[in-house]
């Protein structure tokens, strides 16, 4: 009989290894040598041993989920209760057995990590869900379409809730990313048909302006195309590919209606410049007629002056008050020289002036009888009073003589 500390080789060649519970059977090896039959199950000890510490390393490292290495343990485990195996059996069941709280303390560790990922993710789904809800209150139809993109990939990457609260966050979600998008549709199904309006109001602006764009009544039409420019701002975009032609057949009757009018301006700005010259010379001659001794000659002269004024025509604006300002003071001097001239000439003032001296002089005459009366009656006061009036009236007499001289 072949033995070793862990086990032994019986005469018949029955294996047995020992345990803490005793001996136990682990094959039979009736023609080898005992020291083979040992050496053979002693190998397969050594691999349940390698298995061991492999399963140790793992465990500990943490490789390996706890419930892996749960199941890893109890496997191992019953593997070496049912072992045919000559070695140290209770041993690798004692490290084996050792394992089982590292294990049970990595579940909890991984509970707890678990835990706190949901928790991250409630925050994370509830942050999400809000800002969906702003975005989907809001008007940004540019950028948020992008957003809620992102936060929907940004929830999928999240790992899940318990049902109850995770159905409830998602109904969150999804009801704002419903709404966005029904509100967005809204929005440029609106846009597309005030655009679409947009398109017929600039189609009429553009065949309008185009009509206009060979006008030369410049004033009027210069004020037409300001006012439709009011109205193509005021109609907002068209389609883009529309808008841009519109535009272009607009801006093209545009510019050539403006530049028309400006080339004929510029061809008129010159005429006045020359315009103003030739006035400016004739200004000479006019104010000649200055100081005026006879109204009538200056009358003459000035009208043929004014008919070559009239005939060299427009002059620039920023010269015009200027010039006319100078012409305006010769018309009057001449027209107040005609004005004496009516006053000392004109019949009824004449008259008038008459009838003033006759009056006074008959004034004077009754006076001078009312004093001759009242100093024969010796009434001083009422005789001062008298000739102080007469003295007066000798004034006023004297004044309405020189007044009737000027008629003469």
């Amino acid at each position: 009989m072949a033995e070793e500390s862990w086990g032994r080789v019986a005469d018949d060649g029955t294996v047995f290894v020992r345990t803490k519970d005793g001996e136990r059977a682990v094959g039979q090896w009736p023609d080898a040598n005992p020291e083979e039959a040992l050496a053979f199950y002693t190998r397969r000890y050594d691999a349940l041993a390698f298995e061991v510490d492999l399963l140790e390393k793992r465990v500990q490292a943490g490789t390996v989920s706890p419930d892996d290495a749960r199941a890893a343990v109890k496997k191992v485990t019953g593997a070496i209760d049912e072992a045919q195996a000559v070695g140290d059996l209770d041993g690798l069941r004692a490290r084996l057995d050792a394992l089982t709280p590292l294990v049970a303390q990595q579940r909890e560790k991984k509970k707890a990590e678990r835990a706190a990922k949901v928790e991250e993710a409630r925050d994370a789904k509830t942050k999400i869900a809000t800002e969906a809800e702003t975005i989907a209150a809001g008007t940004d139809w540019r950028h948020g379409v992008t957003r809620l993109r992102e936060l929907l990939d940004e929830w999928k990457a999240l790992p899940r809730l318990d049902k109850s609260s995770d159905d409830e966050l998602w109904h969150r979600f999804s009801s704002a990313r419903t709404t966005y998008t029904r509100h967005r549709k809204q929005h440029f199904a609106e846009l597309s048909s005030k655009r679409d309006e947009a398109a017929v109001v600039k189609e009429r602006l553009a065949a309008e302006a185009e009509s206009l764009s060979s006008s030369t009544d410049w004033g009027p039409t210069s004020g037409r195309f300001r006012d439709l420019m009011r109205q193509w701002k005021a109609a907002g975009p068209a389609p883009r590919e529309v808008d841009d032609k519109l535009w272009a057949r607009f801006r093209s009757a545009q510019d050539a209606f403006f530049g028309a009018r400006d080339a004929e301006q510029a061809q008129e700005n010159e005429e006045q410049v020359a315009n103003l010259a030739a006035k400016e010379s004739l200004l000479v001659e006019i104010e000649a007629i200055l100081p005026v001794n006879d109204a009538k000659a200056a009358r003459d002269q000035l009208r043929d002056l004014l008919d070559r004024w009239d005939a060299i025509g427009k002059v620039p604006r920023d010269s015009m008050r200027t010039i006319d300002g100078r012409l305006r003071a010769v018309e009057q001097a001449v027209k107040s020289a005609e004005d004496e001239v009516w006053n000392r000439s004109n019949p009824e003032a004449r008259a008038r002036a008459e009838a003033t001296v006759k009056q006074l002089q008959s004034l004077i005459t009754d006076l001078e009888k009312q004093a001759a009366k009242h100093e024969a009656q010796g009434n001083t006061r009422k005789a001062t009073e008298a000739r102080e009036a007469i003295a007066a009236r000798r004034e006023w007499l004297t004044q309405a003589q020189n007044a009737l001289t000027d008629f003469s």
